[in-house]
Protein backbone atom coordinates (compact mmCIF):
# COMPACT_ATOMS: atom_id res chain seq x y z
CA UNK A 1 0.00 0.00 0.00
CA UNK A 2 2.79 2.40 0.98
CA UNK A 3 4.67 1.74 -2.24
CA UNK A 4 1.50 2.42 -4.22
CA UNK A 5 1.09 5.78 -2.47
CA UNK A 6 4.71 6.61 -3.17
CA UNK A 7 4.34 5.75 -6.85
CA UNK A 8 1.21 7.93 -7.05
CA UNK A 9 2.98 10.79 -5.30
CA UNK A 10 5.94 10.51 -7.65
CA UNK A 11 3.65 10.44 -10.68
CA UNK A 12 1.80 13.50 -9.38
CA UNK A 13 5.07 15.34 -8.82
CA UNK A 14 6.22 14.58 -12.36
CA UNK A 15 2.89 15.81 -13.71
CA UNK A 16 3.18 19.01 -11.71
CA UNK A 17 6.77 19.79 -12.62
CA UNK A 18 5.94 21.88 -15.73
CA UNK A 19 3.45 23.92 -13.75
CA UNK A 20 5.88 24.35 -10.88
CA UNK A 21 8.59 25.45 -13.27
CA UNK A 22 6.19 27.87 -14.91
CA UNK A 23 5.22 29.23 -11.53
CA UNK A 24 8.79 30.28 -11.02
CA UNK A 25 8.93 32.54 -14.10
CA UNK A 26 9.59 36.15 -13.18
CA UNK A 27 9.71 38.85 -15.83
CA UNK A 28 11.69 41.89 -14.73
CA UNK A 29 10.45 44.90 -16.63
CA UNK A 30 12.26 48.25 -16.85
CA UNK A 31 9.81 51.09 -17.31
CA UNK A 32 11.04 54.64 -18.02
CA UNK A 33 9.51 56.96 -15.47
CA UNK A 34 11.36 59.18 -13.06
CA UNK A 35 8.72 59.67 -10.38
CA UNK A 36 5.62 57.88 -9.14
CA UNK A 37 2.19 59.01 -10.24
CA UNK A 38 -0.62 58.09 -12.59
CA UNK A 39 1.59 56.24 -15.10
CA UNK A 40 3.13 53.94 -12.48
CA UNK A 41 -0.34 53.14 -11.13
CA UNK A 42 -1.51 52.21 -14.64
CA UNK A 43 1.53 49.97 -15.25
CA UNK A 44 1.20 48.35 -11.80
CA UNK A 45 -2.47 47.74 -12.58
CA UNK A 46 -1.61 46.11 -15.91
CA UNK A 47 0.95 43.86 -14.20
CA UNK A 48 -1.54 42.81 -11.51
CA UNK A 49 -4.31 42.12 -14.04
CA UNK A 50 -1.97 40.03 -16.20
CA UNK A 51 -0.83 38.00 -13.20
CA UNK A 52 -4.45 37.23 -12.27
CA UNK A 53 -5.01 35.82 -15.76
CA UNK A 54 -1.59 34.12 -15.81
CA UNK A 55 -0.85 32.87 -12.29
CA UNK A 56 2.36 31.21 -13.41
CA UNK A 57 4.04 34.51 -14.27
CA UNK A 58 5.28 37.33 -12.05
CA UNK A 59 5.69 40.72 -13.77
CA UNK A 60 8.09 42.93 -11.81
CA UNK A 61 8.02 46.57 -13.03
CA UNK A 62 11.21 48.46 -12.19
CA UNK A 63 10.84 52.22 -12.59
CA UNK A 64 14.16 53.16 -14.06
CA UNK A 65 14.11 56.95 -14.41
CA UNK A 66 14.07 58.93 -17.65
CA UNK A 67 14.54 57.30 -21.04
CA UNK A 68 18.20 58.34 -20.95
CA UNK A 69 18.66 56.88 -17.47
CA UNK A 70 16.80 53.71 -18.46
CA UNK A 71 19.00 52.90 -21.46
CA UNK A 72 22.12 53.58 -19.38
CA UNK A 73 20.87 51.25 -16.62
CA UNK A 74 19.85 48.59 -19.12
CA UNK A 75 23.24 48.56 -20.84
CA UNK A 76 25.03 48.51 -17.48
CA UNK A 77 22.87 45.56 -16.45
CA UNK A 78 23.71 43.78 -19.73
CA UNK A 79 27.44 44.18 -19.03
CA UNK A 80 26.99 42.89 -15.47
CA UNK A 81 25.12 39.84 -16.75
CA UNK A 82 21.82 40.72 -15.07
CA UNK A 83 19.69 42.63 -17.58
CA UNK A 84 15.92 42.85 -17.32
CA UNK A 85 13.87 40.35 -19.27
CA UNK A 86 12.03 43.14 -21.09
CA UNK A 87 12.06 46.90 -21.09
CA UNK A 88 10.42 49.87 -22.68
CA UNK A 89 13.19 52.00 -24.13
CA UNK A 90 13.18 54.61 -26.86
CA UNK A 91 12.48 53.32 -30.34
CA UNK A 92 15.62 55.23 -31.33
CA UNK A 93 17.70 52.99 -29.03
CA UNK A 94 17.17 50.08 -31.44
CA UNK A 95 20.51 50.31 -33.26
CA UNK A 96 22.41 50.80 -29.99
CA UNK A 97 20.80 47.72 -28.45
CA UNK A 98 21.57 45.68 -31.57
CA UNK A 99 25.19 46.88 -31.66
CA UNK A 100 25.58 45.93 -27.97
CA UNK A 101 24.14 42.46 -28.72
CA UNK A 102 21.68 43.12 -25.91
CA UNK A 103 18.35 42.07 -27.43
CA UNK A 104 16.77 39.30 -29.44
CA UNK A 105 14.58 39.91 -32.49
CA UNK A 106 10.93 39.07 -31.98
CA UNK A 107 11.20 36.80 -35.02
CA UNK A 108 13.00 34.29 -32.77
CA UNK A 109 10.20 34.15 -30.19
CA UNK A 110 7.02 35.19 -32.05
CA UNK A 111 6.92 32.27 -34.46
CA UNK A 112 3.29 31.13 -34.70
CA UNK A 113 0.88 32.37 -37.35
CA UNK A 114 -1.00 34.24 -34.59
CA UNK A 115 2.25 35.84 -33.41
CA UNK A 116 3.15 36.93 -36.92
CA UNK A 117 -0.30 38.42 -37.51
CA UNK A 118 0.12 40.33 -34.24
CA UNK A 119 3.48 41.81 -35.36
CA UNK A 120 1.78 43.03 -38.54
CA UNK A 121 -1.10 44.66 -36.62
CA UNK A 122 0.74 47.88 -35.67
CA UNK A 123 0.77 51.17 -37.56
CA UNK A 124 3.51 51.06 -40.24
CA UNK A 125 4.81 54.48 -39.15
CA UNK A 126 5.65 53.06 -35.73
CA UNK A 127 7.29 49.97 -37.19
CA UNK A 128 9.84 52.10 -39.10
CA UNK A 129 11.68 52.52 -35.78
CA UNK A 130 11.07 48.91 -34.78
CA UNK A 131 12.43 46.93 -37.72
CA UNK A 132 15.73 46.82 -39.58
CA UNK A 133 17.61 44.26 -41.63
CA UNK A 134 14.41 42.31 -42.25
CA UNK A 135 13.87 41.66 -38.52
CA UNK A 136 11.52 43.05 -35.88
CA UNK A 137 13.49 44.20 -32.84
CA UNK A 138 10.91 46.27 -30.98
CA UNK A 139 7.16 46.33 -30.42
CA UNK A 140 5.51 49.79 -30.23
CA UNK A 141 3.80 50.71 -26.98
CA UNK A 142 4.39 54.19 -25.58
CA UNK A 143 4.37 56.05 -28.89
CA UNK A 144 3.66 59.59 -29.93
CA UNK A 145 3.94 62.28 -32.56
CA UNK A 146 4.29 66.03 -32.20
CA UNK A 147 1.08 68.05 -32.43
CA UNK A 148 0.06 71.70 -32.20
CA UNK A 149 -1.92 72.93 -29.20
CA UNK A 150 -3.56 76.36 -29.20
CA UNK A 151 -5.52 78.55 -26.83
CA UNK A 152 -8.89 79.27 -28.45
CA UNK A 153 -9.61 82.21 -26.16
CA UNK A 154 -6.39 83.93 -27.23
CA UNK A 155 -7.29 83.29 -30.86
CA UNK A 156 -10.64 85.06 -30.34
CA UNK A 157 -8.94 88.02 -28.62
CA UNK A 158 -6.54 88.35 -31.59
CA UNK A 159 -9.38 88.32 -34.12
CA UNK A 160 -8.53 84.80 -35.33
CA UNK A 161 -10.98 81.99 -35.92
CA UNK A 162 -10.65 79.93 -32.71
CA UNK A 163 -11.49 76.73 -34.57
CA UNK A 164 -8.99 77.20 -37.40
CA UNK A 165 -5.36 76.43 -36.56
CA UNK A 166 -2.55 77.54 -38.89
CA UNK A 167 -2.35 75.22 -41.87
CA UNK A 168 1.18 76.09 -42.99
CA UNK A 169 4.38 77.88 -41.97
CA UNK A 170 3.24 81.20 -43.41
CA UNK A 171 -0.01 81.14 -41.43
CA UNK A 172 1.81 79.98 -38.32
CA UNK A 173 4.04 83.09 -38.47
CA UNK A 174 1.09 85.36 -39.30
CA UNK A 175 -0.94 83.98 -36.38
CA UNK A 176 2.02 84.18 -34.00
CA UNK A 177 2.52 87.86 -34.89
CA UNK A 178 -1.12 88.61 -34.07
CA UNK A 179 -0.96 86.58 -30.85
CA UNK A 180 2.23 88.12 -29.43
CA UNK A 181 1.46 90.86 -26.91
CA UNK A 182 3.73 93.52 -25.43
CA UNK A 183 3.28 96.01 -22.59
CA UNK A 184 3.86 99.76 -22.79
CA UNK A 185 7.60 99.25 -22.29
CA UNK A 186 7.75 96.77 -25.17
CA UNK A 187 8.21 93.72 -22.93
CA UNK A 188 6.49 90.60 -24.21
CA UNK A 189 3.62 89.51 -21.98
CA UNK A 190 2.30 86.78 -24.28
CA UNK A 191 4.27 84.84 -26.87
CA UNK A 192 2.66 83.77 -30.11
CA UNK A 193 4.35 80.37 -30.19
CA UNK A 194 6.83 78.15 -28.33
CA UNK A 195 8.73 75.19 -29.73
CA UNK A 196 10.82 73.60 -26.94
CA UNK A 197 14.55 73.33 -27.54
CA UNK A 198 15.77 71.49 -24.44
CA UNK A 199 15.33 67.81 -23.66
CA UNK A 200 14.52 66.68 -27.20
CA UNK A 201 15.48 69.58 -29.51
CA UNK A 202 16.38 67.19 -32.36
CA UNK A 203 12.84 65.75 -32.25
CA UNK A 204 11.03 69.05 -32.55
CA UNK A 205 13.47 70.15 -35.24
CA UNK A 206 13.05 66.92 -37.16
CA UNK A 207 9.41 67.87 -37.72
CA UNK A 208 10.52 71.12 -39.36
CA UNK A 209 13.06 69.29 -41.52
CA UNK A 210 10.47 66.72 -42.68
CA UNK A 211 8.03 69.53 -43.42
CA UNK A 212 10.71 71.15 -45.55
CA UNK A 213 11.16 67.94 -47.54
CA UNK A 214 14.04 66.00 -45.94
CA UNK A 215 14.25 63.46 -43.13
CA UNK A 216 17.44 63.58 -41.12
CA UNK A 217 18.84 60.07 -41.69
CA UNK A 218 18.64 56.94 -43.83
CA UNK A 219 16.73 53.80 -42.83
CA UNK A 220 19.91 51.82 -42.17
CA UNK A 221 21.06 54.32 -39.54
CA UNK A 222 24.41 54.89 -41.24
CA UNK A 223 23.95 58.38 -42.74
CA UNK A 224 22.65 61.76 -41.63
CA UNK A 225 21.64 64.75 -43.74
CA UNK A 226 22.05 67.57 -41.26
CA UNK A 227 23.62 69.98 -43.76
CA UNK A 228 21.16 69.62 -46.63
CA UNK A 229 19.87 73.02 -47.83
CA UNK A 230 16.30 72.06 -46.89
CA UNK A 231 17.43 71.19 -43.36
CA UNK A 232 19.34 74.46 -43.00
CA UNK A 233 16.23 76.29 -44.25
CA UNK A 234 14.12 74.55 -41.60
CA UNK A 235 16.46 75.71 -38.84
CA UNK A 236 16.50 79.23 -40.27
CA UNK A 237 12.69 79.31 -40.00
CA UNK A 238 12.87 78.29 -36.32
CA UNK A 239 15.61 80.81 -35.52
CA UNK A 240 13.76 83.58 -37.35
CA UNK A 241 10.61 83.07 -35.26
CA UNK A 242 12.60 84.34 -32.29
CA UNK A 243 15.40 86.56 -33.57
CA UNK A 244 13.81 88.17 -36.61
CA UNK A 245 10.06 88.11 -36.01
CA UNK A 246 10.13 88.27 -32.17
CA UNK A 247 7.11 85.96 -31.77
CA UNK A 248 9.00 83.18 -29.97
CA UNK A 249 11.30 83.43 -26.92
CA UNK A 250 14.99 83.74 -27.78
CA UNK A 251 17.47 81.18 -26.55
CA UNK A 252 16.49 77.80 -25.10
CA UNK A 253 12.84 77.03 -24.41
CA UNK A 254 12.56 74.34 -21.74
CA UNK A 255 10.78 71.11 -22.65
CA UNK A 256 9.39 70.55 -19.17
CA UNK A 257 8.01 74.04 -18.62
CA UNK A 258 6.37 74.50 -22.03
CA UNK A 259 3.03 72.91 -21.01
CA UNK A 260 3.12 74.94 -17.77
CA UNK A 261 3.63 78.16 -19.78
CA UNK A 262 0.63 77.14 -21.88
CA UNK A 263 -1.54 76.57 -18.79
CA UNK A 264 -0.41 79.92 -17.37
CA UNK A 265 -1.37 81.69 -20.62
CA UNK A 266 2.19 82.83 -21.31
CA UNK A 267 1.85 81.75 -24.96
CA UNK A 268 -0.89 80.98 -27.43
CA UNK A 269 0.48 78.05 -29.46
CA UNK A 270 2.89 75.27 -28.55
CA UNK A 271 4.46 72.28 -30.22
CA UNK A 272 4.78 69.27 -27.97
CA UNK A 273 4.12 65.56 -27.79
CA UNK A 274 0.66 64.09 -28.05
CA UNK A 275 1.75 62.34 -24.84
CA UNK A 276 0.88 65.66 -23.13
CA UNK A 277 -2.74 65.43 -24.30
CA UNK A 278 -4.19 64.14 -21.04
CA UNK A 279 -2.00 66.58 -19.09
CA UNK A 280 -3.35 69.51 -21.15
CA UNK A 281 -6.93 68.29 -20.89
CA UNK A 282 -6.67 68.05 -17.10
CA UNK A 283 -4.83 71.33 -16.48
CA UNK A 284 -5.80 73.87 -19.17
CA UNK A 285 -8.52 76.07 -17.64
CA UNK A 286 -9.55 77.38 -21.04
CA UNK A 287 -10.86 76.07 -24.32
CA UNK A 288 -8.01 74.66 -26.38
CA UNK A 289 -7.52 72.99 -29.75
CA UNK A 290 -5.22 70.26 -31.02
CA UNK A 291 -4.16 69.92 -34.65
CA UNK A 292 -1.61 68.36 -36.95
CA UNK A 293 1.54 70.42 -37.27
CA UNK A 294 1.43 73.15 -39.93
CA UNK A 295 2.85 72.16 -43.29
CA UNK A 296 5.96 73.57 -44.93
CA UNK A 297 6.44 72.06 -48.36
CA UNK A 298 4.48 69.13 -46.91
CA UNK A 299 2.98 67.91 -43.66
CA UNK A 300 5.13 65.87 -41.35
CA UNK A 301 6.20 64.84 -37.90
CA UNK A 302 8.59 62.26 -36.56
CA UNK A 303 7.13 59.50 -34.47
CA UNK A 304 8.47 59.23 -30.96
CA UNK A 305 8.36 57.25 -27.77
CA UNK A 306 9.13 53.77 -26.60
CA UNK A 307 9.17 50.16 -27.71
CA UNK A 308 9.19 46.87 -25.88
CA UNK A 309 12.48 45.00 -26.25
CA UNK A 310 13.36 41.49 -25.03
CA UNK A 311 16.88 40.97 -23.71
CA UNK A 312 19.15 38.20 -24.96
CA UNK A 313 20.29 36.91 -21.54
CA UNK A 314 16.74 35.90 -20.59
CA UNK A 315 15.78 32.22 -20.43
CA UNK A 316 13.46 30.61 -23.01
CA UNK A 317 10.70 30.49 -20.34
CA UNK A 318 11.20 34.18 -19.55
CA UNK A 319 11.08 35.10 -23.23
CA UNK A 320 7.88 33.13 -23.66
CA UNK A 321 6.35 34.84 -20.63
CA UNK A 322 7.53 38.29 -21.80
CA UNK A 323 6.03 37.70 -25.24
CA UNK A 324 2.75 36.66 -23.64
CA UNK A 325 2.72 39.85 -21.54
CA UNK A 326 3.63 42.13 -24.47
CA UNK A 327 0.91 40.56 -26.64
CA UNK A 328 -1.57 40.91 -23.76
CA UNK A 329 -0.81 44.58 -23.04
CA UNK A 330 -0.94 45.58 -26.73
CA UNK A 331 -4.30 43.97 -27.46
CA UNK A 332 -6.79 46.45 -29.00
CA UNK A 333 -8.83 47.11 -25.84
CA UNK A 334 -5.76 47.70 -23.67
CA UNK A 335 -3.98 49.75 -26.33
CA UNK A 336 -7.13 51.87 -26.50
CA UNK A 337 -7.34 52.26 -22.72
CA UNK A 338 -3.67 53.18 -22.54
CA UNK A 339 -4.23 55.91 -25.15
CA UNK A 340 -7.28 57.21 -23.27
CA UNK A 341 -5.52 57.22 -19.89
CA UNK A 342 -2.23 58.77 -21.03
CA UNK A 343 -2.64 60.65 -24.31
CA UNK A 344 -0.16 58.44 -26.13
CA UNK A 345 -1.26 57.12 -29.53
CA UNK A 346 -2.94 53.74 -29.47
CA UNK A 347 -0.40 51.77 -31.51
CA UNK A 348 -2.66 49.71 -33.77
CA UNK A 349 -5.59 50.70 -35.99
CA UNK A 350 -8.08 48.25 -34.48
CA UNK A 351 -7.69 49.97 -31.09
CA UNK A 352 -9.64 52.86 -32.58
CA UNK A 353 -12.48 50.47 -33.45
CA UNK A 354 -13.08 49.50 -29.82
CA UNK A 355 -16.25 50.85 -28.16
CA UNK A 356 -14.23 52.67 -25.48
CA UNK A 357 -12.05 54.51 -28.00
CA UNK A 358 -14.98 55.32 -30.29
CA UNK A 359 -16.82 56.86 -27.36
CA UNK A 360 -13.73 58.75 -26.22
CA UNK A 361 -12.97 60.23 -29.64
CA UNK A 362 -16.62 61.17 -30.15
CA UNK A 363 -16.48 63.24 -26.96
CA UNK A 364 -12.91 64.43 -27.41
CA UNK A 365 -11.99 64.59 -31.12
CA UNK A 366 -8.48 65.86 -30.29
CA UNK A 367 -7.63 62.29 -29.31
CA UNK A 368 -7.65 61.28 -32.98
CA UNK A 369 -5.33 64.03 -34.25
CA UNK A 370 -2.07 62.14 -33.72
CA UNK A 371 -3.55 59.05 -35.39
CA UNK A 372 -4.66 61.13 -38.37
CA UNK A 373 -1.15 62.56 -38.67
CA UNK A 374 0.49 59.11 -38.90
CA UNK A 375 0.22 58.92 -42.73
CA UNK A 376 2.56 61.95 -42.80
CA UNK A 377 4.89 60.68 -40.06
CA UNK A 378 8.46 59.48 -40.47
CA UNK A 379 10.81 57.46 -38.32
CA UNK A 380 12.38 59.39 -35.47
CA UNK A 381 16.10 60.18 -35.79
CA UNK A 382 17.87 56.91 -35.08
CA UNK A 383 21.34 55.79 -36.10
CA UNK A 384 24.19 53.66 -34.91
CA UNK A 385 25.97 55.37 -32.00
CA UNK A 386 22.68 57.23 -31.69
CA UNK A 387 23.28 59.19 -28.53
CA UNK A 388 26.44 60.85 -29.80
CA UNK A 389 25.09 61.39 -33.34
CA UNK A 390 21.99 63.00 -31.89
CA UNK A 391 24.04 65.06 -29.43
CA UNK A 392 25.98 66.54 -32.36
CA UNK A 393 22.69 67.80 -33.80
CA UNK A 394 21.35 69.00 -30.44
CA UNK A 395 24.54 70.98 -29.83
CA UNK A 396 24.23 72.55 -33.29
CA UNK A 397 20.59 73.47 -32.78
CA UNK A 398 21.28 75.12 -29.47
CA UNK A 399 24.23 77.03 -30.92
CA UNK A 400 21.97 78.41 -33.66
CA UNK A 401 19.06 79.18 -31.33
CA UNK A 402 21.31 81.04 -28.89
CA UNK A 403 22.99 82.96 -31.71
CA UNK A 404 26.52 81.62 -31.28
CA UNK A 405 26.48 80.10 -34.79
CA UNK A 406 24.50 80.65 -37.95
CA UNK A 407 22.10 77.84 -38.85
CA UNK A 408 24.33 76.92 -41.79
CA UNK A 409 27.53 76.73 -39.75
CA UNK A 410 25.84 74.92 -36.87
CA UNK A 411 24.46 72.19 -39.12
CA UNK A 412 27.64 71.80 -41.17
CA UNK A 413 29.58 71.28 -37.94
CA UNK A 414 26.97 68.78 -36.71
CA UNK A 415 27.11 66.86 -40.00
CA UNK A 416 30.90 66.70 -39.89
CA UNK A 417 30.79 65.17 -36.40
CA UNK A 418 28.00 62.73 -37.35
CA UNK A 419 29.98 61.53 -40.38
CA UNK A 420 33.02 60.93 -38.18
CA UNK A 421 30.95 58.87 -35.73
CA UNK A 422 29.13 56.86 -38.40
CA UNK A 423 32.13 56.12 -40.63
CA UNK A 424 32.87 52.73 -38.95
CA UNK A 425 29.30 51.54 -39.60
CA UNK A 426 29.45 52.18 -43.35
CA UNK A 427 32.15 49.62 -44.05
Amino acid sequence: MLSTIRRLAAALLVALLPALAWAQVEVSFYYPVAVGGPITKIIDGFAADFEKENPGVKIRPIYSGSYQESIAKALTAVKSGEPPVTSILLSTDMFTLIDEDAIVPFDEIAKSADDQAWVKSFYPAFMENSQTGGKTWGIPFQRSTIVLYWNKEMFKEAGLDPNRPPANWGEQLEYAQKLTKRDAAGKVTQWGIQIPSSGFPYWLFQALAIQNGVNLMNAAGTETYYDRPEVIGALQYWVDLARKHKVHPEGIVEWGTTPKDFFERKMAMMWTTTGNLTNVRNNAKFDFGVAMLPAGKQRGSPTGGGNFYVFKKSTPAQREAALKFIKWITQPARAAQWGIDTGYVAVRPDAFDTPAMKQYVAGFPAAAVARDQLPYAKAELSTHDNQRVTKALNDGLQAALTGTKTPEQALKDAQREAERLLRPYRR
